[in-house]
């Protein structure tokens, strides 16, 4: 078969590797045009882009597809199937109807539940207790296509939105690529429709949703820590310096009446700060401009102790 790939960030990355990997042809490959990313904002491609050119592998990165114009490169290329993982961007009809044999979406969730942009870091921030992989044909709705094959796992309790990226990725390579290889040999099999009921939104994740409120519970607090870790990270301010927290663990309310943000204990492992309710123990942390660290080497540094605060510091943009 004829191969597309649209995709863009790490967990399409892996998907597409497995592809070319277990020696599919792909004839093409979609992603998004190369943006600021990191530290220092510097323009890079995707990591698809990044991939594709590795393994030399034709790369269109339209801005959007809306224009006849845009599609034109598109187009030119007989595909069989088109697999979409991660892309961004909405492919109208024309584009869901230029492979012989459809659109296949790789969704980072368990269809209904989380279609859109961000299903990992949703699902850490509800508390979910799985998530899992849906093959889906692609329609003209947001992730409401008929399901093709349905794979779970468990979120395990000090899961990160990388971590579960990873699992995710792998998983979702194994179940694509054993679609693919039924779908060329004609057994692929009947599509199901979605549930009609439990549909939940993924909205693509705001800077400000990053900021760690300390009046929220300890237990919603550490959620937020692994749901934003490696990106963009939970950050808090202390003495007017942005930190951003990247790992530590819910406790119960060690000191009563503690106001939410003041740090409540300092030992060689943490720093114990209060919470709404509860108490979150800070175990690594990065300032702005420096490194990642312990939070204790962060404290002895700082001279931060007990009785010390951190502030939340929403933003807008």
């Amino acid at each position: 078969m004829r191969i597309g790939f649209a995709g863009t960030p790490a967990f399409a990355a892996h998907l597409l590797a497995a592809l070319a990997d277990a020696n599919f042809t792909i004839a093409l490959v979609l992603t998004q045009p190369d943006r600021p990313r990191g530290r220092g904002q510097k323009t890079t491609p995707s990591p698809v882009k990044l991939l594709a050119r590795e393994r030399a592998i034709e790369v269109c990165d339209p801005e959007a597809l809306a224009s006849d114009a845009a599609r034109t490169q598109l187009l030119a290329h007989p595909l069989d199937v088109l697999v979409v993982a991660a892309y961004g961007l909405l492919l109208p009809r024309a584009v869901l109807e230029w492979p012989r044999q459809g659109c296949v979406n790789v969704h980072a969730s368990l269809l209904p539940r989380w279609r859109g942009a961000a299903p990992i870091q949703r699902a850490l921030l509800a508390g979910d207790v799985e998530t899992g992989i849906t093959l889906m044909r692609m329609d003209a709705g947001l992730d409401t296509g008929p399901m093709l094959d349905v794979a779970r796992v468990a979120i395990d309790a000090a899961e990160t939105a990388g971590s579960l990226e990873t699992k995710l990725g792998a998983l979702g390579a194994r179940r694509l690529i054993d679609y693919l290889r039924r779908l060329a040999a004609g057994r692929a099999g009947d599509a199901i429709a979605q549930p009609s009921v439990g549909a939940t939104y993924a909205a693509k994740i705001r800077k400000d949703e990053a900021e760690i409120v300390w009046s929220a519970n300890a237990i919603a607090i550490d959620r937020q820590v692994r749901a934003f870790d490696p990106a963009p990270g939970a950050a808090t301010l202390w003495a007017g310096l942005r930190v951003k927290v990247w790992r530590g663990r819910p406790l119960p309310d060690t000191t009563p009446g503690s106001q939410p943000g003041t740090v409540i204990a300092v030992d060689a492992n943490e720093v114990v700060v209060a919470c709404g309710a509860g108490a979150f123990a800070i175990a690594e942390c990065q300032p702005a401009g420096g490194r990642r660290m312990s939070a204790s080497a962060f404290a002895a540094g700082r001279g931060l102790a007990p009785g010390s605060q951190f502030a939340c510091a929403r933003r807008s943009d």
